[in-house]
C-alpha cells in the first residue's frame, strides 16, 4: 500500500459516517495551524501548507475538485504568507508581528473580490459539473479562503470574520460529501475563530492608542 492509498484508507467510525486518514490528520493539522495564527506565530504557514498537502488528498478521494483547488490555493497563499510574517516580523523592533483593522478600501476590495470570485468560479463549476456536485457551495469556499488567508497575511483582523464565514457553510458542505471530520474539525474551528478574532481585536486597539498619543503630544 502506498502512502496516498493509506492516506485514503478508513481510520475508523464515526456516527455511522466513514473517517478517512487523510481527513482526520490534515484537518487536526489545520487546527493546529489556526491555533498557531492566533498566537501570530510564524510556524501557522508551514502548518497550513503541510495541511493542504494532506487534504488534497482527501479531496480526491470523495471527487471533490472544488475541495481540490482550495487546498492548492491553501499551499500557494501559505508560501507567500509565511514570506509577508517573516517580512512583517523582521521589520517590527521586538520581532512581533502587528495585526490591525482594514482600511475600508481594503475591505471593499476583500468583499469585491470574494464576491466576483465566488460568481466566477460556481459558473466554472456548473458549466464542467464534474469539478464539483455542490458548485456554489464549492466556489465560496474556495473563494473565502482565499481571502481570508490573504486577511491573515496582511494581519487584517478581517481574517477572523471570513473564515468563520467559510464555516457556515464548511460544516455541513463537509457532512454532505462525506468528510464526517471535517465537518467536526470545523465546528471546533469555529470556537477558536472566535476567540482569535477577541484576541486580535483587542491587540488591534492596544496598538492604535500608543500611536494616538503620539499623535496627540
Amino acid at each position: 500500500m502506498n502512502a496516498v492509498s493509506w492516506l485514503n484508507s478508513e481510520a475508523f467510525t464515526l456516527l455511522d459516517q466513514k473517517i478517512i486518514w487523510s481527513d482526520m490528520i490534515g484537518n487536526t493539522i489545520g487546527l493546529i495551524a489556526l491555533a498557531l495564527g492566533w498566537r501570530r506565530s510564524i510556524w501557522t504557514w508551514p502548518a497550513q501548507l503541510l495541511s493542504g498537502v494532506v487534504l488534497v488528498a482527501a479531496n480526491v478521494s470523495v471527487q471533490q475538485a472544488g475541495g481540490v483547488g482550495k487546498q492548492m490555493i491553501v499551499i500557494a497563499v501559505a508560501v507567500w504568507g509565511w514570506q509577508q510574517w517573516t517580512r512583517g516580523r523582521q521589520r517590527a523592533q521586538d520581532g512581533s508581528l502587528a495585526v490591525r483593522f482594514a482600511t475600508w478600501r481594503e475591505r471593499g476590495y476583500l468583499a469585491g473580490g470574494a464576491l466576483f470570485g465566488t460568481l466566477a468560479v460556481g459558473a466554472l463549476f456548473t458549466v464542467f459539473p464534474k469539478l464539483s456536485w455542490s458548485p456554489w457551495a464549492d466556489a465560496y469556499i474556495f473563494v473565502g479562503t482565499l481571502v481570508a488567508m490573504i486577511a491573515q497575511a496582511r494581519g487584517m483582523v478581517e481574517f477572523w470574520f471570513a473564515w468563520l464565514l467559510v464555516d457556515l457553510v464548511g460544516v455541513p458542505l463537509n457532512f454532505a460529501g462525506g468528510l464526517a471530520f471535517s465537518g467536526l474539525i470545523y465546528i471546533v474551528y469555529g470556537a477558536l475563530v472566535l476567540w482569535g478574532m477577541r484576541d486580535w481585536w483587542q491587540r488591534s486597539r492596544a496598538s492604535v492608542k500608543p500611536a494616538m498619543e503620539g499623535a496627540a503630544a
